[in-house]
């Protein structure tokens, strides 16, 4: 049923739990990006920008130039690829100039901030090693986690020994902080 605009009040219950369907919009990113994740992704701008994109311009021309656009396949993927480009470089021109690099590291080298190295015992025991960095350079499987995502929120502010309780999608997990690194 759509319901229009109204007060927060107005909304009817639609699930049996009692839930409603108005999601609050997605909080933003976290501006904290590290020294070698700003020039990672200047250098990716630059890359675009100067290279990639008029390369696939110079492609999309002469796919142009053979004919009848409607059934030239290699036209439509050349377009598909500049909207890809494009998109990116758009986001990179807007996020770029947000970005607060963090490059001193913290008064208290001893509790969990940005750019940390972290190692912690998970639930299970097993000892992972995290580096909590910003959300634009996220790579699971190189440690890297986001400053925004649940286990990073619940480390900050902790010291070695702590056991931190970190509501994780699969449900409530704790770790325990077991060495605090600032490479």
């Amino acid at each position: 049923m759509a319901r229009g605009w109204g007060r927060e009040g107005d909304f009817e219950a639609d699930g049996e739990d009692g839930s409603e369907r108005f999601r609050a919009p997605p909080r933003k990113p976290s501006p904290y990006v590290t020294p070698e994740g700003y020039a990672r992704l200047k250098d990716e701008y630059d890359q675009l920008w100067s290279v990639r994109r008029p390369e696939v311009v110079r492609a999309l021309a002469a796919a142009a130039a053979e004919g009848d656009r409607s059934e030239n396949a290699e036209y439509q993927y050349r377009k598909k690829e500049l909207r890809e480009i494009d998109r990116r470089v758009r986001y990179l021109q807007v996020r770029i100039p947000d970005l607060k690099v963090a490059e001193q590291k913290p008064a208290d080298p001893g509790r969990v901030y940005f750019g940390a190295e972290v190692e912690v015992a998970g639930p299970d025991g097993e000892e992972k090693r995290f580096r909590i960095v910003g959300p634009d350079e996220t790579d699971a499987a190189q440690g890297r986690i986001s400053i925004d995502s649940p286990l990073a929120r619940a480390l900050l502010n902790h010291e070695v020994g702590d056991v931190v309780l970190a509501q994780l999608p699969a449900g409530p997990a704790e770790y325990e902080v077991l060495s605090i690194r600032y490479p």
